[in-house]
C-alpha cells in the first residue's frame, strides 16, 4: 500500500475507535445527567441531523476546497463537540454542540470523513482493486469500533470499581474522544496531494451540489440509502446498548464485549463480500446478504433469554455489513472521478438524515411493554427489507463498469 493509503486507513482506525467508545457511554452519560428518554432521543436525533448538514456542506465542496483541508475541519469539529460535552450539563448547550459538532451515537461513520476518504482511496487505488480495498477499510474500521467499545466498557468498569462516579467515568471516555480528534488532525496533515482531484472545469457544478452527469443516479441511490438508514436508526448502537441494559440489566463492560464481537464479525464479513461481489456482482451481493440479516434483526427481541438474544444479534452482524464495501464501491464506480466526494457525501448525508429521524421515535419505544421494549428491532428490520427489495428492482440492470469487466473476463 502507498503511504497515503496507510494514512487513510490509520485515520479510519483512530476515528472508529473513538466512535465505538463513545457509542457505549453516550446515552448512559445523558441519562446520568438527568435527561429522560424523550430528551435523550431528541438529542441523539439532532446529533445525527447536525452531522448530516455539516457533512453535506463540506463534502459537496471537498473536491474544490481540498480533501485534506476538509478532513482537518472535520477533526476540529470532533474536538469542539467533545470538549463541550465534557464540560457542560446544560441540555440546550449540549444540543447546540451536538448539532454543530461531530459526534457518533451509533458507533458508525458520521461527518465528512468517510465520503472524502472513499474519494481519496478511489483516487490512489486501481479500480479493479477498489472493492477489496474498501472491504479491508471496512474491516479496519469495524475492528477499531469493536476495540473502542470494549475499551470503553472496561475503562468505565475499572474507574467505577476504583470509586469514580458513573458520571465521571462516562465523562472520561468523552475526553478521550477529544484526543481522537487531535490525532486525526495530525494524520490528515501528513497525506499527500495525490489524494486530491482536479477541480471540475464547469463552475456551475457549485449549484448542483458538486454533481454533473450523475445527478439522477445519485439522487435515486440517496433516497434508497436514506430509507435503509432510517430503519437502521432505530437500532443504532447507543439504543441497542440502552435496550440490553433496560431489558436484561446488562452492565457497560458486558455491553462493550457484545459490541466488540458484533463489530469484529461485521468487519470480517466485508472480506467475504468482496469475493462474493467478484463472482456474483455488487448489487446481488448487497441485496442477497442484507435481506437475511434483517430477518435476524426482527428476531432479537423475540428471544426468551439474554444468551439467545446476544447470539441472534451477533449472527446478524456476521452478515449485515457485507453490503457496506459493495455499496461504497458501487457508488464510486457509477459516477465520474470529479463527482466522487460529492456523490459519497450526498449518499452519506442521505443516510445520516434518514438515521437522524429514527432515534427520537425509537428510544420512547423501548418503554413500550410490547415485545419487552423490542419494537425498535421489528420496525428497523421491516423498513430495511423494503429497502432491499426496492434497491434490487431499480438497480439490478445498472451494472458498474467493474461488474461489466468481470463478466466479460
Amino acid at each position: 500500500m502507498s503511504t497515503d493509503v496507510r494514512l487513510l486507513f490509520a485515520a479510519r482506525v483512530v476515528r472508529l475507535f473513538g466512535y465505538g467508545a463513545l457509542a457505549v457511554v453516550l446515552a448512559l452519560y445523558l441519562a446520568e445527567l438527568g435527561f429522560d428518554e424523550g430528551r435523550i432521543g431528541l438529542l441523539l436525533a439532532l446529533t445525527l441531523a447536525g452531522d448530516a448538514l455539516i457533512s453535506l456542506w463540506l463534502t459537496t465542496r471537498a473536491d474544490r476546497f481540498g480533501r485534506r483541508r476538509t478532513l482537518r475541519v472535520g477533526a476540529g469539529l470532533m474536538i469542539a463537540a467533545a470538549i463541550v460535552f465534557a464540560l457542560s450539563g446544560d441540555f440546550v448547550v449540549l444540543l447546540a454542540a451536538a448539532i454543530v459538532g461531530v459526534l457518533s451515537p451509533s458507533g458508525n461513520e458520521v461527518g465528512p470523513f468517510l465520503p472524502v476518504e472513499q474519494a481519496a482511496l478511489s483516487q490512489v487505488v486501481p479500480s479493479a482493486r477498489r472493492t477489496t480495498v474498501f472491504a479491508w477499510y471496512q474491516l479496519a474500521g469495524s475492528l477499531a469500533t469493536a476495540s473502542g467499545s470494549l475499551a470503553a466498557g472496561v475503562a468505565v468498569q475499572v474507574l467505577q470499581a476504583g470509586g469514580t462516579t458513573a458520571l465521571d467515568s462516562y465523562r472520561a471516555v468523552i475526553v478521550a474522544y477529544a484526543l481522537v480528534g487531535v490525532a486525526l488532525l495530525l494524520v490528515a496533515g501528513r497525506t499527500s496531494p495525490a489524494v486530491e482531484t482536479a477541480a471540475p472545469a464547469d463552475p456551475s457544478i457549485r449549484r448542483r451540489l458538486g454533481l454533473h452527469r450523475s445527478q439522477r443516479v445519485v439522487g435515486e441511490l440517496s433516497a434508497l440509502f436514506a430509507l435503509d438508514a432510517f430503519g437502521g436508526g432505530f437500532v443504532v448502537q447507543s439504543i441497542v446498548a440502552l435496550w440490553f441494559h433496560v431489558r436484561w440489566g446488562v452492565e457497560p463492560v458486558v455491553l462493550g464485549a457484545i459490541f466488540f464481537g458484533a463489530n469484529a464479525l461485521a468487519g470480517l464479513s466485508g472480506l467475504v463480500a468482496a469475493r462474493l461481489a467478484a463472482r456474483f456482482g455488487l448489487i446481488e451481493t448487497m441485496v442477497g446478504t442484507h435481506l437475511p440479516s434483517n430477518v435476524l434483526l426482527i428476531l432479537v427481541p423475540l428471544m426468551p433469554s439474554l444468551p439467545l438474544a446476544i447470539g441472534v444479534l451477533l449472527t446478524r452482524f456476521a452478515i449485515s455489513q457485507m453490503d457496506v464495501p459493495t455499496r461504497q464501491s458501487y457508488t464510486m464506480a457509477v459516477v465520474h472521478p470529479d463527482e466522487r466526494s460529492a456523490a459519497a457525501g450526498l449518499t452519506g448525508v442521505a443516510r445520516s438524515a434518514g438515521a437522524a429521524v429514527a432515534p427520537a421515535i425509537a428510544v420512547p419505544l423501548i418503554a413500550v411493554p410490547f415485545l419487552a421494549g423490542g419494537l425498535p428491532f421489528v420496525v428497523a428490520g421491516t423498513l430495511k427489507i423494503v429497502y432491499d427489495l426496492a434497491l434490487w428492482r431499480r438497480f439490478r440492470a445498472l451494472r458498474s463498469p467493474d461488474d461489466q469487466r468481470a463478466r466479460v473476463q
